[in-house]
């Protein structure tokens, strides 16, 4: 027997995380990160809504995207419920609860591969300039 663990979104149903997800890969990419995705795993895991993965080319560049993510969702009034990893390690989680943003280097990425473990989740259009 399975057992599925459905967490409350922060948007209460009503499919926020998909703007906060459109908003912090725009934020992600005024700071030039690099190979900006978001999935759309809604029903597919407990563990969130949509997962937003953005690559950085340095330390301070990872710096500057975890800020301005940050500053940016919390502009319209959502805050992360908490932050795993560092700068130092390749890869910073900004948990939003619906929405976890993953911040990597670029060879933490290619070790983690979320995007070959989601390749089979909905994308989402993120309108940005290839």
């Amino acid at each position: 027997m399975a057992i599925v663990l459905k967490k409350k979104s922060l948007g209460d149903g009503n499919e926020s995380y998909r703007a906060n997800a459109l908003r912090a890969a725009a934020l992600a990419d005024e700071k030039k990160a690099e190979d900006i995705r978001a999935y759309d795993v809604a029903g597919l895991t407990g563990v969130a809504d949509a997962f937003v993965i953005c690559t950085a080319t340095s330390e301070p560049q990872m710096k500057a995207i975890i800020n301005a993510v940050r500053d940016g969702l919390r502009e319209v009034g959502v805050a992360a419920t908490r932050t795993e990893g560092d700068f130092h390690g390749g890869w910073v989680l900004l948990d939003y609860s619906d929405l976890l943003v993953h911040i990597f280097r670029k060879e933490a990425r290619d070790f983690y591969d979320l995007d070959g473990v989601w390749a089979d989740a909905p994308t989402l259009d993120l309108g940005l300039d290839a």
